[in-house]
């Protein structure tokens, strides 16, 4: 189901990615943050991260997951899931030749919404490029890993080298959206 209010509509393209958000931290009081995202074949998914004070959870509505979880890579079919809990290293990607489909959940919802219509905006602005691989989106995606790390800290590469990253980015004038 595909929500009219595009508002709730994240569209990530450039990365190989959308999403639909169908529960916001205000939706649920903060308890939760709710998506449903799609991923297209070959997305290569986000660093090793943690969440050092939220569970993350994947439900997979179609298509295959491949999701690391403190170093074990599994594959999740349609119906199956999968529950992070807080401080877990982990990542996804999507390495087969149909889009995936999951319902991602992150609880409680903390700052993740506003984290993720950040990132949004600076990839929807051309501002962001996945994997960063130039020194302005290295700068702007460690910015914005310690902007919210209550909510999210890069595992590898290591969060504190973002730090250092998002000083300099910060010294040099970068800024990010509010």
């Amino acid at each position: 189901m595909i929500s009219k209010d595009h508002d709730r509509i994240l569209d990530f393209a450039p990365i190989g990615m959308w999403w639909e958000i169908t529960q916001s931290t205000a939706d649920s009081d903060g308890r939760f943050f709710e998506a449903i995202n799609v991923l297209v074949p070959g997305f290569a998914g986000p660093p090793l991260h943690i969440h050092p004070h939220a569970e993350e959870s994947y439900q997979v509505l179609s298509g295959t997951l491949d999701v690391c979880v403190a170093g074990q890579w599994r594959e999740l079919k349609p119906g199956e899931s999968i529950t992070v809990p807080a401080g877990t290293p982990h990542t996804l990607k999507n390495a087969h030749t149909e889009e995936v489909r999951l319902l991602n959940v992150h609880k409680p919802a903390l700052g993740f919404e506003r984290f993720f219509r950040r990132f949004h905006a600076l990839v929807s602005a051309g501002r962001l490029k996945l994997p960063p691989k130039d020194f302005g989106s290295l700068v702007l995606v460690s910015m914005l890993f310690v902007d919210h790390e209550q909510e999210i800290k890069s595992a590898k590469p290591p969060h504190n080298m973002m730090r250092v990253l998002a000083f300099i980015g910060r010294l040099m004038g970068y800024k990010l959206p509010q």
